[in-house]
């Protein structure tokens, strides 16, 4: 059964830190959509990936002491870990950083400015760092991103910009024509209201504050920002390119079947990628799902709140299935979710290890007890089996409408609406009063015939889903999964088949002793930064401020940084005074290379009398800071000028 292709994409993680388990929430939810599609007999192409420029990365690289793209690559490779440990089945990984995607964002954007849709200007505004966005004074909420509520900085700079307003109204049509293509319909409503109706402003599209990013080829001196660069994602990877020499994979599969975004980015994916890619003259996403965030207790995760929990962690803590049970069936389709360990094992107990998990549990079990695992033919069926059968056959269909509406959790409760009448027709019939009477034995095969079938039907359903927990399910039946189209008739299971063993899929947890076990686990892996421990100084005397005044600090930038010849210790500095070029020397090559400092600013002594090492004289002494025993650290001040006094 070919059903045709479906391209989904992820929006791509930025690469500032560890996701925690609300940002792993969008992926779990897109791998549970791609492993229904290919069930359901579609070619899927499931895309993901990681965001790894602009100057919030340059700026964790530097607080890091390392250089950007050793950052991004160590943080890429975590997200793409913690990816693998959810056992998300993506086709592909995209990054930014890949030379590939930098060359084609380069052609898009000299593609755009020499077809007029991009021009050079200069930026006024507010600028919140956070969130990598520009904002007018009447954007802003109470004087703050009115996205995150941090605090903006005011920017001044030339800039390239993109005329969003040319192709407002063809948005606007194409909305109007395409009724699904924003999804939920509340946020289509947010995005019409908001930002199209009220007139679309041209939107900044380069940088010349910061380096780490991908550069304008035929301008140097700027950056391409973030939206050409990371939006272009969905296409580049694929096989994409401007001069018209597109990959196979782009070829078969764009337009994407669905972008699943967070809400928080709805503006860019539905406003700013879609006038990007009419610009191109490119076909655009069929849909664009901005999903909810998953927040911790009463409020979203945020390490400054103490409230982030990690997705790896809670599969320590409770395995992987569980953790995407709670994920995919407690996410509301169009408002936001709430996760407390309370309620992560009260959703165990109740669904997955009493209605699931003791289903099967006891079904193999009595079939071990009563026929040594062995099924027999349906020889005395009863009308009261009819609902069962009957349930069976119309679940399938119903899981598909709601995958198809991308409501995940309904569909979900499809299956649990299954499991729970298997167990209420255990109940019904009775298999252990039917065990004890010989002369009700074909009637006792043919129920437990029924609930192995059912069983067979739910753990093929559960696959995209809790894909591990699905293979035991299978495991236990003793069979291999048969795909979508042996659900079209109740009776696959041949008689004769032996079952295998009865495992425990879930077991109940005691909520007292889960929870010390959690605060236990939680104390022994805080991400909460261990104070270096500090050498023992010998505190100096009392000085006043006259004697203060006397030391001369001036902020200076690093133009050439090189060893010393025959010296393990020092680095060689010249450094831009403002007003004059100084040589410096350090005893600092433990720590640093060369090149990780050139282009900083430091802070020097400038009225220190020379001195001279290895035979090289040395005006000045660069300020740094004993953080451990192994450990010393250049103060930098790169917000600084050269030349500017310290008081």
């Amino acid at each position: 059964m070919d059903k045709g292709k479906y391209y989904l994409s992820t929006a791509i993680a930025y690469t500032s830190g560890k996701p925690h388990i609300g940002n792993t929430y969008e992926i779990v939810l897109a791998d549970a959509i791609c492993r229904f599609k290919r069930l359901n007999g579609y070619d899927v192409y499931f895309q993901t990936g990681t965001d790894e420029h602009g100057i919030k990365i340059q700026e964790k690289a530097e607080e890091a002491g390392v250089s950007p793209q050793e950052f991004v690559d160590g943080v890429a490779g975590e997200i793409r870990r913690i990816w693998d440990i959810m056992n998300t089945s993506y086709d592909a990984f995209v990054r930014t950083t890949d030379k590939r995607h930098e060359r084609q964002v380069q052609k898009i954007f000299k593609k755009l400015y020499d077809q007029g849709d991009i021009y050079k200007g200069r930026y006024e505004g507010w600028y919140c760092v956070p969130d990598e966005s520009f904002f007018t004074e009447s954007q802003l909420v109470d004087g703050k991103c009115p996205d995150c509520g941090r605090e903006v900085i005011r920017a001044s700079e030339e800039a390239y910009f993109f005329k969003l307003s040319k192709y407002a109204d063809r948005l606007m049509k194409h909305i109007e024509d395409n009724p699904d293509f924003i999804q939920p319909e509340s946020r289509k409503n947010e995005m019409i209201n908001n930002f199209l109706k009220p007139g679309l402003q041209d939107l900044c599209v380069s940088r010349t504050s910061f380096s780490w990013g991908v550069p304008v080829d035929f301008d140097p001196s700027h950056v391409v920002y973030v939206w050409i660069d990371a939006l272009s994602n969905y296409i580049t990877l694929p096989g994409y390119d401007v001069d018209g020499d597109c990959g196979e994979i782009f070829n078969k599969y764009w337009p994407a079947d669905v972008h699943l975004i967070g809400k928080d980015i709805l503006r860019f994916h539905t406003i700013y990628w879609p006038i990007m890619l009419m610009a191109l003259g490119l076909p655009l996403p069929k849909k664009v799902f901005g999903h909810p965030w998953l927040l911790v207790g009463d409020g979203k995760m945020r390490k400054s709140r103490g409230n982030v929990i990690y997705a790896d962690h809670l599969v320590d803590l409770f395995g992987v299935d569980a953790v995407r049970y709670y994920l995919l069936h407690e996410m509301p389709f169009a408002s936001d979710g709430t996760l407390t360990y309370e309620l992560l094992i009260e959703r165990i107990n109740s669904d997955l290890a009493n209605i699931l998990g003791n289903l099967v549990n006891r079904t193999i079990a009595m079939c071990q007890k009563y026929s040594g695992g062995v099924l027999s033919d349906r020889k005395a069926h009863e009308p009261i089996d009819d609902e069962l059968i009957s349930l069976c056959l119309a679940t399938p269909a119903k899981v598909e409408a709601k995958m198809d509406e991308l409501r995940v959790a309904d569909a979900i409760d499809e299956i649990f609406t299954l499991l729970r009448r298997a167990n209420k027709y255990i109940d019904e019939t009775m298999p252990w009063v039917l065990g004890k009477d010989e002369s009700r034995r074909e009637r006792l095969d043919t129920v437990l015939y029924n609930l192995l079938e059912t069983i067979r039907f739910c753990a093929e359903l559960l696959s995209p889903f809790l894909p591990e927990t699905s293979e035991k399910i299978f495991r236990q039946l003793g069979v291999s999964p048969a795909g979508w189209d042996s659900l079209a008739a109740f009776g696959a299971l041949p008689a004769g088949h032996k079952v295998g063993q009865a495992e425990i899929l879930f077991a109940r947890l005691d909520m007292e002793k889960k929870l010390e076990e959690i605060a236990a686990y939680n104390a022994a892996h805080s991400d909460e930064p261990k104070k270096p421990a500090l050498p023992e100084f010998e505190k100096l005397p009392e000085i006043v401020y006259d004697d203060f005044a006397k030391v001369e600090l001036t902020v200076g930038k690093v133009l050439v940084c090189e060893n010393v010849p025959k010296s393990s210790k020092l680095l060689r500095f010249e450094l831009d005074m403002g007003t004059e070029r100084r040589q410096v020397l350090s005893g600092i090559a433990k720590w640093y290379k060369p090149e990780d400092l050139v282009g900083h600013n430091v802070i020097v002594v400038t009225n220190l009398a020379p001195r001279k090492m290895m035979g090289l004289e040395s005006h000045g002494m660069i300020l740094s800071a004993t953080c451990g025993e192994e450990d010393v650290r250049v103060m930098l001040a790169d917000h600084a000028v050269p030349g500017a006094r310290l008081s």
